[in-house]
């Protein structure tokens, strides 16, 4: 597990001081109490996908920074909620999924967070709200929680208001209960003090806020930390081939460290702050860089965020493979690499196909523009032609090496 330097002795001041700091109840009261005792906390993950993602890594480095300083995480995995799936931020229903592929994920989901949390001698704690919410009976529900709840209060919620143009079913609507019920369950388990989350989740999370207080009558809190955006204000995550994933399978450790080197320059020291655990001077020194200096500081963060979740001989493979490649045209075993049968380019596969085949272009309109700019090499030449047809004969001892733009490179490989 992570072992580093406090800044601060109580770890609401580092949540501040790193970043992740957005809002809270009772602030001065909640930052004494994490000052003064062992606080449970809880945070939830819905099994919508079989990845957690860097999004979440967000979360998890919260979840690291409060169990170093002595708090107990309570990774609550959302079995059941997933099953209803949060409106917060959509405009359309979310697909059903079967309880076996939500299962699964939750699965997946803890095994990811086993790399970053100590569950060990009651450190921490893993939950799933499957065990308490599938088997709930609705009449007993509705009286005992659903009476707490303003339906007139809850549709001025930016999570419901923003779907009453395209249709808010009961079932959704309903997720605020559910979600609100894990909070009052934990406390009761777990004496659980605390709910975090993003700041998506605040309308949600003072839900639960709200019942603890009322049916339990004592002091828990709220805390939501920023979501992880760009210095455009996009939210941070995506690339050519989609979400970046924290499973090296989804997405590589090169391709990992390769999307956070290429960061915009303003974002560097943000970066840097939220995650990694280097100190904070450090990271404003480096995000501080001007010209190609900064491209030094981006290293640091894409060695850095690699060696979290990968480990650090995986981020030092990918950090090699990366200079391999800007360096010259070498290539590396560690390559990202899509391998195919001899038997597919025997009548050849159109160049604009093989981009999007193997992820580096996620269509082949934005193929086709990348090959009319100049921005595609098949074997170190430039391709301009965008009905170029790759064969058999293209192949150098059946590898072939793609190279988009001046810096990401990808080997086909025969099989």
């Amino acid at each position: 597990m992570i072992n580093y330097k406090f800044e601060h002795e109580n770890v609401f001041d580092e949540l501040v001081a790193r970043g992740y700091f957005e809002q809270a109840t009772y602030e001065d009261e909640l930052r004494d109490l994490l000052g003064k005792e062992r606080v449970p906390f809880y945070i939830g993950f819905d099994a919508t996908a079989d990845s957690l993602t860097i999004g979440h890594f967000i979360q998890l480095m919260v979840m690291m920074r409060m169990q170093a300083h002595g708090h107990i995480p309570i990774c609550l995995l959302g079995g059941g909620t997933t099953m209803i799936g949060d409106p917060s931020g959509r405009n359309d229903m979310r697909s059903i999924m079967t309880k076996e592929v939500i299962d699964e994920n939750a699965r997946r989901f803890y095994s990811q967070m086993t790399r970053f949390i100590d569950f060990g001698d009651d450190k921490a704690y893993i939950e799933n709200n499957k065990d308490w919410l599938l088997n709930l009976n609705f009449l007993d529900f509705m009286r005992e929680i659903g009476v707490h709840f303003s339906v007139n209060q809850m549709l001025t919620l930016e999570s419901y208001k923003n779907r009453m143009k395209q249709g808010l079913t009961f079932f959704e609507f309903s997720y605020m209960l559910m979600q609100s019920y894990d909070y009052l369950v934990l406390y009761r388990k777990y004496g659980c003090k605390l709910q975090m989350g993003g700041s998506d989740q605040w309308s949600n999370i003072l839900g639960g806020y709200d019942l603890v207080r009322k049916l339990e009558n004592d002091k828990v809190y709220a805390m939501t930390f920023k979501l992880l955006t760009t210095a455009d204000g996009v939210k941070m995550g995506k690339s050519q081939k989609g979400a970046v994933w924290l499973d090296e399978n989804k997405t590589t450790p090169y391709d990992l460290f390769q999307y956070m080197r290429n960061v915009d320059d303003r974002d560097v020291e943000k970066f840097l702050l939220m995650l990694t655990f280097l100190p904070t001077d450090e990271c404003k020194r480096l995000g501080s860089l001007e010209g190609s200096e900064i491209n030094k500081a981006k290293e640091v963060l894409a060695f850095e965020v690699c060696k979290l979740v990968h480990g650090e001989e995986k981020a030092e493979e990918a950090r090699q493979t990366a200079n391999a490649l800007f360096n010259s045209n070498v290539v590396d075993e560690n390559m990202p690499t899509t391998e195919m049968k001899a038997l597919d380019f025997e009548n050849g596969i159109g160049l604009l196909n093989l981009l999007t085949m193997t992820g580096l272009t996620q269509s082949n309109s934005e193929a086709r523009r990348l090959v009319t700019q100049n921005g595609i090499s098949v074997n170190d030449n430039k391709e301009a032609d965008p009905k170029r047809v790759i064969t058999i004969h293209d192949f150098n001892d059946d590898e072939l090496i793609i190279k988009k733009g001046k810096k990401v490179y990808h080997r086909v490989k025969l099989v």
